[in-house]
């Protein structure tokens, strides 16, 4: 069983909803982003998503493109990525995933990729710009080295096309929200919670939904729908990048309790702030 499966194993026995953040790796530096890591995993986190900076994420919206672009600026490549997760996941219970595109492993080689990123502590993997009919050259090698390679449903795929997705995933689904990029938005398309019943009639597999979950009311109405995951990005990094490093990580963890206390049978937060306080403009 692989970290991300036994986490899913574990939540599902108190029928309790994942929290996965997401955040930037680089911004506003990786010596933030490792105390980032630790902040979300005392905070309520059960697994991690860590995006490696790109020039040109098809899939992210603003709020994320600029997070990796001044990543970028600062130096950060996936060397220094791995080198500081290999320091930092040690102390974490949550697992990582990490959300790269797939040229970036092509230009370092599959095989050599999967060895090191194995060898830093990653569970899992998102590759966004990785189709289906190309997932076999990554998932079957990824799976020998105990590594998810998780796969994304759009709200347009087909049937046919869930079906396959479902089969093939590892760890868990990615059931993407919108059609288009991440970002904030103001409400959960009603849509996801039919395609999550869709899913659900052809998968026994956990399923988390991303892209556009950005309140506190947001991840409980995905949970109500009965996600086994909410996947909250843009939410994170903006309240990372704001204000001073220290500031930053005060408020993803403020936040971070917040989202698991509305999502969890546990208490993860004393002073619990909901709704109304966790909207962002």
């Amino acid at each position: 069983m692989t970290a991300i499966s036994d986490c899913f194993e574990k939540l599902g026995r108190n029928q309790e909803c994942a929290l996965i953040p997401f955040i930037t790796a680089g911004d506003p530096d990786l010596a933030t982003t490792a105390a980032a890591l630790q902040t979300l995993d005392r905070n309520g986190a059960d697994i991690i998503e860590l995006g490696v900076p790109y020039s040109d994420p098809l899939a992210d919206g603003p709020v994320i493109q600029a997070a990796a672009t001044r990543a970028l600026e600062r130096g950060t490549n996936l060397d220094r990525v791995l080198e500081m997760l290999q320091a930092t996941t040690p102390s974490l219970r949550s697992p990582i995933v990490l959300l790269i595109y797939y040229n970036l492993i092509l230009h370092r080689g599959i095989d050599k990729f999967l060895q090191q990123i194995a060898a830093a502590g990653v569970a899992g993997l998102v590759v966004p710009d990785l189709p289906l009919e190309e997932a076999p050259g990554l998932l079957e090698p990824a799976s020998k080295m105990g590594i998810d390679l998780i796969l994304l449903i759009a709200p347009t795929s087909s049937t046919q096309r869930i079906e396959a997705i479902a089969r093939s995933s590892q760890g868990f689904i990615y059931l993407v929200s919108v059609t288009g990029v991440t970002g904030i938005r103001t409400e959960v398309e009603t849509r996801v919670s039919d395609l999550l019943k869709q899913i659900r009639d052809v998968t026994g597999k956990p399923i988390g939904v991303g892209f556009g979950i950005s309140q506190v009311s947001h991840a409980r109405q995905v949970r109500e729908w009965g996600a086994d995951a909410a996947i909250v990005g843009s939410a994170f990094v903006k309240r990372l990048a704001e204000g001073t490093p220290e500031q930053g990580l005060s408020a993803i963890a403020e936040f971070c309790q917040s989202l698991k206390a509305a999502i969890a049978t546990t208490d993860y937060s004393t002073n619990t702030h909901l709704d109304e306080q966790d909207k962002i403009d």
